[in-house]
Order: C-alpha cells, then structure tokens, then sequence
C-alpha cells in the first residue's frame, strides 16, 4: 500500500494549522518547535504579499515527505498554505511558468535542467533539499548476477542474458522502467540505443510502484529482476544493494544533448552494492531543489529566504519512505511524520524560520 494519489484531501487549512500547533506543543523537548503563538501573529504576510500559497507536490510518493515538511515550516511562518496539487513533471513545468501554482520542491537537477532552460524567464531554481544524494542507475538480482557474472548494462546485448529477464516471452529483457511522463525515460531510452540494446531489451513503462510490486513479486518467487530505480526510494528498503540486489555499471557515459556536460559526472565513489568503486553508474547525482514562479518569490523574501536555508537528510527521507510503503501509507501517517521530523531538528527549524522572519524586500 502506499498514499493513493488522488481522493484525499489534507482537511481545512484552519484545521492543520492548528494540530500542527498543538501537536508541536506536546513534544518532550521544552520549547516551542516553531515559535509562539504570539510570534506567529507577528510574522505574518506584509500588506501585497501572498497570503495563501499554492504549492503543488510531485506524482511519485517517495517525495511526498518533503513537501509536508515544505507546508509545516510555511505555516510556521505564519502562510496559509493550499492543499498541495499532486502533478506529473510535465504539467508542473507548465502551471508554474504560467503562474497556477507558486512552487514545488521536487526538482531534480541536472534531470530537469532542460526544462528549466525553456522558462528561466519565469521560473527560478532555490535552495538544496537534498544536495548531490540522489543516485540513479540500474540494477538486477544478486542471486542473477553472481550465477552469470552480470555486472555490466552491456552483458544484456548478449541475447542469452537478456532473456533471463524477459517477462512476457518475446525473447528481449524487460528493463522495469519509468512512468512514461517522466524525464528518467527519456534518458533510459537515450542510453539503451547508445549501448547498443535496442535489440534486446526494452524499457517496461507505466505507473512506477505498480511495476515495482510485480518486480518484487518475481524477487520473492526467485526469478530474475532488472530495473531502474533512483535514491532516496522506497525500493533499496526492500531491495538491498549488495544483499538482495546489485548496481549495473555502465560501459561508457552517455547522456542526452541538454546534459553532455554532466558526463564526467557519473562515476560516483562509495555505492554500496556496486561491483567496483568508483561505480560508473551513468546518471549524475542529482541534488533536489524547490522550482518556483520568480514573481512569487520576488513578491516573498520571508518565503524565498526559507527555501534557501531548508535541508532535508538523504537518509531521512528513505526511511519515511520504507515506513510508508509498509504501514504508515495515509494522509494523517504523512502529517504526523512530518510533526516528528520537525520536532526532532527543533534547533536548525528554529535558526531557519528565524532567518526568514528576517528577510526584507530587495
């Protein structure tokens, strides 16, 4: 089970608000985690500023964490903050350059950067979620890759090992892939054709979990799995590289025109569960980072000055994944996580929505 991506609602503003209060309140640690009431009133919007923000959350889950976290600290800050709008990459590129929603912080860099590139007259890139952490890359079984010594994407041009991973009887491997709206398949397809695979393998799309479920379905009944899967997610919880599942190098890195540049980037060092070290994995690190609509931002300092300074633990985000995908899958698991989060970095949020408060007009 995870949180379903539509019919449910995050309940009235006015509400929220006040259990984000009341449940900081009741922490152990002495203090308020945000600050108090009277400080709140305080720091209220200015006369010509926003005073309700619309923001929008992305259409993977695993990323659901962070925007709560976003819309706790906004509200701390003295924002009424929307129900997030949950958007595929495509239709948030478009709504936030046309100012329909104020920002997201789902960003992820180089991935985005040619999108980024067609309305960087409209829309700004902020602040560091996640700086550099965000891993990408291929994988299959252990069991698999020991048994065959498949440590390389390139073994899979050899049609004997592609059809070890063939699902549906067509001779080719079946490469769990991305939701088709998603800039990650674009690159698989890129890199597939510049490997040479395009013979055999091709990349399995549709919804994203939903094609995971069935690729640990197979894992569990000892079957061979490949797929491509990205980091903080809640797929290395289930799927352990190094224990259950190993990473694939790459032969050469090879990249869409709009990230050439990244090229020498790929080889990253320290990936657990990889053959060798540095691993070239193909894909950059990615660093997660809010986009938001220039107006909006120039309009708020308070708010833009917070999403400079917010910074959210790569590891911290993958258990609050692994939890969601095994129990706490609702809305009220994913307000309550966000509670705990802030309430145990009380100090830093403290120093963060202090800085904020300070922020002026340019």
């Amino acid at each position: 089970m995870r949180p379903q991506r539509r019919g449910q609602s995050f309940g009235k503003t006015l509400l929220a608000t006040t259990l984000f209060f009341l449940a900081i309140a009741s922490c152990s640690q002495p203090g308020p985690a945000i600050m108090p009431q009277d400080t709140a009133r305080a720091s209220l919007p200015s006369s010509g500023q926003v005073q309700t923000i619309r923001m929008a959350r992305a259409d993977w889950d695993t990323s659901w964490f962070e925007a709560e976290i976003f819309r706790q600290l906004l509200q701390g800050l003295g924002y009424t903050v929307a129900e997030p709008k949950t958007m595929n990459d495509t239709a948030f590129w478009d709504a936030v350059s046309r100012n329909e929603v104020d920002f997201w912080p789902s960003g992820w860099f180089p991935n985005s950067d040619k999108k980024l590139a067609q309305v960087q007259h409209r829309v700004a890139v902020v602040g560091h979620v996640v700086r550099a952490g965000a891993l990408q890359g291929y994988l299959v079984d252990k069991k698999t890759s020991d048994q065959y010594g498949i440590t390389d994407l390139q073994k899979l041009k050899q049609p004997e090992i592609a059809k070890l991973f063939d699902t549906d009887s067509d001779g080719n491997a079946d490469l769990t892939g991305c939701n088709p709206d998603w800039t990650c398949r674009e690159v698989i397809e890129h890199q597939l054709k510049a490997y040479g695979l395009g013979a055999t393998v091709k990349q399995v799309q549709g919804d994203y979990n939903s094609l995971m479920a069935r690729a640990i379905a197979r894992f569990r009944e000892d079957k061979p799995i490949l797929f491509y899967t990205w980091t903080p997610n809640w797929t290395v919880g289930k799927l352990v590289p190094g224990k259950d599942v190993v990473w694939l190098e790459v032969p050469f890195p090879s990249l869409p025109a709009e990230q050439k540049d990244k090229e020498r980037l790929t080889k990253v060092s320290g990936v657990k569960g990889c053959v060798d070290d540095p691993c070239e994995m193909g894909w950059p690190p990615n660093d997660i980072r809010v986009v938001a609509n220039k107006e909006f931002l120039e309009k708020n300092p308070k708010i833009k000055r917070l999403f400079e300074l917010i910074e959210i633990p790569l590891q911290d985000i993958s258990d609050q994944n692994a939890r969601m995908f095994e129990r706490e899958n609702n809305q009220e698991d994913l307000h309550r996580n966000a509670r705990e989060w802030i309430a145990r970095h009380k100090n830093e949020v403290d120093r963060w929505l202090r800085d904020a408060r300070g922020a002026n007009h340019r």
